[in-house]
């Protein structure tokens, strides 16, 4: 059975995983992987590193696991550094998100459309798990809703799960050699002397939201409750802290960690089987998101880099750490795949409604 996981998992159980054999057996092997990976001038060298170690050495069957306190501490501080972005003239623009958003909800209409349909075909993949692992995003919540539809887990996780270690490793280097980024560190100014107790609220507030919002079931609660606490109280300058980037390449460590730990359980002949179709369901899923970037290029001013990544079928955290590795607008990046995936929890439901309706 699916487990109904906290955001925040205050419990003695989460305490303890943080110093189990088998979270620091994942800093091991990790940390010389990123100083390897940093060595060969590998773009995102402290996420793509650890990501591919801890997937190898989950694969090959090795007991490493990423405690999720940790990790929810870390997508936490991630969602406070985009807040670094947020400001009053941010909202000005945000009227023109509109448009945006709606290219996204024709973008998930067609790649659940067109991607299903090729998996029915080619892979002999079941309706239902054909539309759980098309759409463009969403694993977490999907999982639970596919579970509920009787469909293929297995099928579902392991089609994302290749997909994001596609995306997520191909992407860093497509954008590091067609993009000239200058990677400056964001607020710079004023990093020295900062009040330590406007952190302290932000983080307090953030994790109250944060609470309340997984009460309600809202998706990537982490990330969009830290993203509201840290703009209104910024904005509003009742609490204002710049997040130093230095803080970065920890989180992009048990971030990229954090994704090979999610082939625990997996085979190689069982991502064997599935590697030729997921890698021909991504290039659709790519293909349609280049296609829903450049009609967004002709209704809003934005880099062309920063549109692809909003309509890039990857997660949202890991994505998130790309636009923020190579400045691309983290915050309208983030805000685009958390509208993306509220769109995917409401469009994959209506369809199977609809097939249900006719069988």
């Amino acid at each position: 059975m699916m487990q109904n996981n906290q955001a925040i998992p205050f419990n003695k159980e989460n305490f303890k995983q943080i110093f189990s054999f088998s979270f620091i057996l994942v800093i091991i092997i990790s940390l010389p992987s990123a100083i390897i990976a940093e060595f060969f001038n590998i773009p995102l060298a402290w996420f793509l590193g650890p990501m591919l170690i801890t997937s190898l050495a989950s694969l090959m069957g090795l007991k490493i696991r990423m405690p999720r306190l940790i990790l929810s501490s870390i997508l936490i501080l991630l969602g406070l550094y985009i807040g670094n972005y947020i400001d009053r003239s941010l909202l000005m623009q945000m009227h023109q998100w509109l448009w945006t958003s709606l290219i996204m909800l024709i973008y998930i209409i067609l790649s659940v459309l067109i991607v299903s349909k090729y998996l029915q075909r080619f892979s002999k993949y079941e309706q239902k798990t054909s539309i759980f692992s098309a759409a463009p995003g969403a694993l977490g919540p999907l999982m639970i809703l596919a579970e509920d539809e009787k469909t293929d887990l297995s099928q579902v996780a392991t089609s994302h799960l290749i997909r994001l270690i596609i995306i997520i490793t191909i992407f860093p280097f497509i954008v590091n050699s067609f993009y000239d980024a200058e990677l400056t560190q964001v607020a710079k100014k004023a990093m020295d002397n900062q009040n330590l107790s406007h952190l302290l609220i932000l983080m307090l507030t953030s994790i109250i939201i944060i609470y309340f919002f997984d009460k309600l079931k809202v998706p990537a609660a982490l990330l969009s409750g830290t993203l509201i606490a840290s703009g209104f109280l910024q904005i509003t300058e009742i609490a204002v802290y710049k997040i130093s980037p230095n803080v970065i390449d920890y989180c992009l460590l048990i971030l990229g960690a954090s994704v090979g730990c999610r082939f625990a359980n997996k085979t190689f002949s069982e991502i064997g089987r599935n590697a030729l179709h997921s890698f021909i369901a991504t290039f659709l899923l790519v293909f349609l998101g280049l296609i829903a970037a450049f009609v967004a290029s002709l209704v809003i001013d934005k880099n062309f880099f920063t549109l692809l990544l909003s309509y890039c079928p990857g997660g949202i955290y890991e994505v998130a750490v790309i636009a923020i590795f190579f400045e691309l607008d983290p915050e309208f990046v983030s805000f685009h795949h958390i509208v993306r995936l509220l769109m995917i929890l409401f469009i994959v439901p209506i369809m199977l409604k609809i097939i249900s309706k006719k069988t």
